[in-house]
């Protein structure tokens, strides 16, 4: 009988895979990334317990494109400034990605609110354009030209806060506590460069991020970068502290529809470079 693809690996065939995971080799993206101060109500808002707002209301816009194996590989984040006790660090509201494999891996291993999505990474000459969208609406557009070289910096570490959870059977509450993650991004950067330009914020249902407006842009960057990424649980979560945030996590349309966008639809800019 030929072999059933579906049946159980042997012991042998699973050290393989764990051991060729250890030697990935690193895996270089084009990145793009924009930071700046937003409304500090609208940061406190949507951070659950027991994740606090950090001094400075930031929010961090993320959106890489990579070759893996010969297949692009477009990724991108919408992250908020927030702190765990003594630790800061950046709570992802969204991170669309092009590939379902880093989709699952993402979600199910780290808890990450992965989707699918678009994800784009251009550059002619000087001009860049970086964009993340879904459902037709590119959402997040970063767009600029390319204004001179930065000193490339040391290796730096970030840490990405997570709540790892299973809805539960019933559809009412989760089953077992939600975890919250501790996810350490370890990046080494080849190439770095500074943009002036603007990020444009576009009202989504889907994707609300036009309820973080640009109130001061403080960079906007391109580099050549490569990272690799631990997480370990550090705590169980409170389940009534995360169940009013499940909605982060899916696309909840009918709920969201209520949501009442502002009037003024299409787009919401940030100035100038810093």
């Amino acid at each position: 009988m030929a072999r059933v693809r579906y049946g159980a690996r042997t012991e042998r065939e699973t050290a393989a895979t764990r051991a060729a995971s250890a030697r990935l080799s690193d895996l270089w993206s084009t990145e793009v990334v924009a930071v700046w101060e937003t409304d500090p109500d609208a940061v406190a808002a949507v951070l659950p317990r027991p994740l606090k707002p950090t001094a400075r209301p930031l929010v961090r816009a993320t959106i890489s494109r990579a070759d893996l194996r010969g297949q692009p590989l477009g990724a991108g984040s919408f992250a908020v400034a927030a702190a765990h006790g003594p630790v800061d660090g950046w709570y992802p509201l969204v991170m669309p990605t092009t590939r379902e494999r880093a989709l699952t891996g993402g979600r199910e291993v780290f808890g990450e609110p992965e989707k699918l999505g678009e994800v784009t990474v251009e550059r002619d000459g000087l001009v860049v354009r970086a964009s993340m969208a879904r459902h037709g609406i590119a959402f997040v557009e970063v767009r600029g030209a390319v204004s001179g070289p930065l000193p490339l910096p040391g290796p730096v570490r970030r840490t990405a806060f997570s709540f790892k959870f299973l809805p539960a059977v019933n559809g009412r509450g989760f089953d077992g506590d939600p975890l919250l993650v501790h996810c350490e991004h370890h990046e080494r950067a080849r190439r770095l460069e500074r943009v002036t330009g603007d990020v444009v914020l576009r009202e989504s249902v889907y994707d609300p991020v036009a309820d973080f407006p640009v109130r001061r842009l403080l960079e906007i960057t391109i580099g050549e970068k490569t990272r690799d990424r631990r997480g370990r649980v550090v705590e169980r979560v409170d389940p009534r502290a995360l169940l009013p945030f499940l909605h982060q996590r899916y696309d909840d349309d009918p709920l969201q529809a209520l949501d009442a966008p502002p009037a003024a639809t299409g787009s919401r800019y940030g100035g100038g470079g810093a």
